[in-house]
């Protein structure tokens, strides 16, 4: 889990700066543009379409830019034609690297991912190089200020999630990526907490260490390069960095 954590973090602190800059309330306005394309502009009835409207309330976001996001998903007002598209490759340290992107330029947005693998030491691949390597999960992060793991496990396993796991300073929730992933999210809400972040996502079978300080920054600049680029959705790693290289570059 050491790979999505450290990234998580890295995250994190770059939404606060790319909030700023517009960047989140793009990605957001395209995922919910979609979400409702493809099931609905009725959140209750669409989960990815419910997911994307949560962000943009976390983003501030204001109503009526969600609003014309749905009606131009479901065609009530014209737009731009968007496409989903998944990118396979591998990073430095010989790691396995999936980019998820949405495009209305497949050809242009190609080139620029390809550039960007290349530019930091890595490839791109072929579809299905690297995606055997990893499962599709439900992921709910949750501060262990706020429960204890005893607590948070029973809460979580008998609304039915996979695992607990601790990861730094917060619990890692597993769950299948279906209707699972909402019932615990919606379990531990209950519990008057909120999750520090709460998603469908990628996770690897196995970890490839970085033990190299060089390489480490070479995988971590490449992966913020990739999900800095406008059509990016999500990035997804095998990488684990100790948590000693990870204090070096942190410096």
């Amino acid at each position: 889990m050491g790979g999505h954590s450290h990234w998580a973090g890295i995250k994190h602190k770059k939404a606060l700066v790319d909030a700023k800059k517009g960047k989140v309330f793009t990605k957001i306005l395209r995922e919910i543009t979609i979400a409702a394309k493809m099931s609905g502009g009725n959140p209750d009835q669409n989960p990815r379409l419910r997911k994307a409207m949560d962000d943009a309330r976390a983003a501030n976001m204001p109503s009526d830019n969600v609003k014309r996001a749905i009606m131009k998903g479901t065609g009530q007002l014209p737009g731009v034609s968007y496409e989903e598209i998944t990118y396979e490759g591998y990073g430095p340290g010989s790691t396995a690297v999936i980019v998820e992107c949405t495009t209305d330029n497949k050809n242009r947005t190609f080139a620029e991912i390809r550039k960007i693998f290349t530019s930091r030491g890595g490839s791109i691949g072929t579809s299905g190089c690297v995606s055997y390597m990893f499962k599709s999960k439900g992921l709910i992060v949750v501060n262990k200020d706020a429960i204890s793991e005893d607590d948070l496990m029973n809460v979580a396993l008998e609304a039915g999630a996979e695992d607990v796991r601790t990861e730094g300073d917060a619990y890692e929730v597993i769950t299948a990526p279906d209707a699972t992933f909402e019932a615990v999210k919606k379990a531990i809400e209950a519990k008057g907490i909120t999750p520090e972040s709460a998603e469908l996502t990628m996770l690897p079978d196995t970890e490839v260490n970085i033990t190299d300080e060089h390489v480490a920054e070479s995988l971590l600049k490449m992966m913020e390069d990739l999900d800095d680029h406008d059509d990016t959705k999500n990035v997804y790693s095998n990488y684990n960095i100790p948590d000693d290289i990870m204090a070096k570059l942190d410096k």
